[in-house]
This record gives C-alpha cells, sequence and structure tokens, in this order.
C-alpha cells in the first residue's frame, strides 16, 4: 500500500513538474502575457501528448524501481536521454500538426528546465521515499543469512545509505553467542527459517555465507514469493568486478 502511494504520487509530481516547466519555458520566451501568434493553449496540447512518451521511457529505463539509485550517472543518463527525446517529439509534433514555426531559443528554455527539473525532482524525491520505505514496519524487510564481517559490512551500509532494504533479521545455520549485529537482531538457526519468514513478513532474503544451503534457500525463496540474493563473496569472489551478463539470450555471472 505504501509502496503504490509513492509511485502514484512520484508519477503525478512528474508530470505536473514537467509540464510546468515547458510553462514556464513558454512565459520566458514569450513574457508573461499570452501571445494570439503563439497560443498557449496549443502549446500545452502538444506537451501532453508528448508527456505519456516520456514517462514511457522512464519507465522503459526502470528509472521508477524502489531500489535504484536516483543520483546514479546511468539515471541521470537516462533522465537526459528521455527529456531530449521529448522535446524532439514536441517540436515534430507541434510543427506537423499546426505547420508552423516558432523559436528555437524556447526549446531551449523548455529542454533546461524540463530535464534540469526532474533530475532534482527525482534525487529529493528518492531521499524522502527511502525514508518512508524504512519506517516499521518496512516495505522491503531483509532477512540476512550468515554471521561474519561481510553481513555486518552490508547492514552497516545498508543503514548508512538508507537503503529500501531493511534488515531485520539474521540466521545462522552453526549458532552465534551474538545477539546481534550492528543493531540487526539474531533470532537463531536456520531451522527457525519459515517462522522467520511469516513473523517479519520478509520480501528479501540476503545469502551472507553457509554455500552448502544455497539450493535450500533458493527453493524456499521461491515457494514464499521472496527476492532471492547471494553476496558474492559467498562464491569466493572477494574484491573482483563481477556482473549478470547474457550472451545469446543465456544468463551469466562474468568476473574480469
Amino acid at each position: 500500500m505504501r509502496r503504490s502511494f509513492l509511485l502514484t504520487t512520484w508519477l503525478a509530481t512528474d508530470i505536473l513538474l514537467f509540464l510546468g516547466a515547458y510553462v514556464l519555458a513558454y512565459f520566458l520566451r514569450v513574457g508573461f502575457i499570452l501571445s494570439t501568434d503563439f497560443p498557449l493553449e496549443r502549446y500545452v496540447q502538444i506537451v501532453m501528448l508528448v508527456i505519456p512518451v516520456w514517462l514511457g521511457i522512464l519507465l522503459f529505463t526502470g528509472t521508477f524501481r524502489p531500489l535504484k539509485t536516483q543520483a546514479s550517472a546511468f539515471n541521470i543518463f537516462s533522465i537526459l536521454a528521455s527529456c531530449i527525446i521529448a522535446l524532439s517529439l514536441f517540436a515534430l509534433s507541434y510543427y506537423f500538426l499546426y505547420h508552423t514555426l516558432f523559436s528555437r531559443l524556447l526549446l531551449v528554455y523548455a529542454g533546461i528546465l524540463s530535464t534540469g527539473t526532474t533530475i532534482v525532482w527525482h534525487v529529493a524525491f528518492d531521499q524522502w521515499q527511502r525514508t518512508i520505505m524504512r519506517r516499521d514496519p518496512p516495505v522491503f524487510p531483509l532477512l540476512i543469512v550468515g554471521t561474519n564481517r561481510e553481513s555486518e559490512r552490508v547492514i552497516r551500509h545498508f543503514e548508512l545509505q538508507r537503503c529500501p532494504l531493511k534488515p531485520v533479521a539474521i540466521l545462522d545455520s552453526h549458532g552465534t553467542a551474538a545477539k546481534q549485529i550492528a543493531g540487526v537482531p539474531v533470532v537463531g538457526r536456520l531451522n527457525k527459517l519459515e517462522d522467520v519468514i511469516r513473523e517479519y513478513r520478509i520480501t528479501h532474503l540476503l545469502q551472507c555465507a553457509e554455500l552448502e544451503h544455497t539450493i535450500n534457500l533458493f527453493g524456499l525463496c521461491r515457494q514464499h514469493g521472496i527476492t532471492y540474493m547471494l553476496l558474492p563473496s559467498v562464491l569466493g569472489l572477494v574484491g573482483v568486478s563481477e556482473e549478470v551478463e547474457k550472451i545469446e539470450g543465456q544468463a551469466f555471472i562474468v568476473a574480469r
């Protein structure tokens, strides 16, 4: 429910800000008057036609995914590309519908305002969204499997970055004297796995150790509809730049 509200708010504010950026560009170029030679009504109509395409590009590139970092270089490039495509489509649509040319300076204003506004708002909204999603009960409660330095490092990193994935419990197959790690409670061994999933309403599971239990953990995640994640260090890929890559349609973990 919280995630749906956030996404709806995000899309609605994006549309309003995008439209507002173009309207502001209009008045900056024409002056704060309503021109009869270049009617505002026609201008706004074309902007409204372009907005679904602009939003579609952002959705296609995964910009609105809850775990996406909005300040990342790839995400900013995606926003820039979508705004440039929208601007080009706007200019072409206006010309072909009304057979009229208008100021190129207006396009410069609209491009700069729409791109800058979208980037700033997405970065700001991302920070607010992370705070909302991490409130108890969190939207994405994360179960950590394994007690070691890597699991502690991940927990501290998620807390520092205010990641939407909020660690809520830790399980260990061998047992440990520690009651908590980096503020997250250690609730027992793996024999309590299903009980912990139900109690904490786990949506994501991160395996930080216990390689021999990988198949069982993955199978249980599929059974309960939980997103399974595996820390590369479990496979011995420490300090290696690993990534998932598709070759001929087949997915592989590639370490270069």
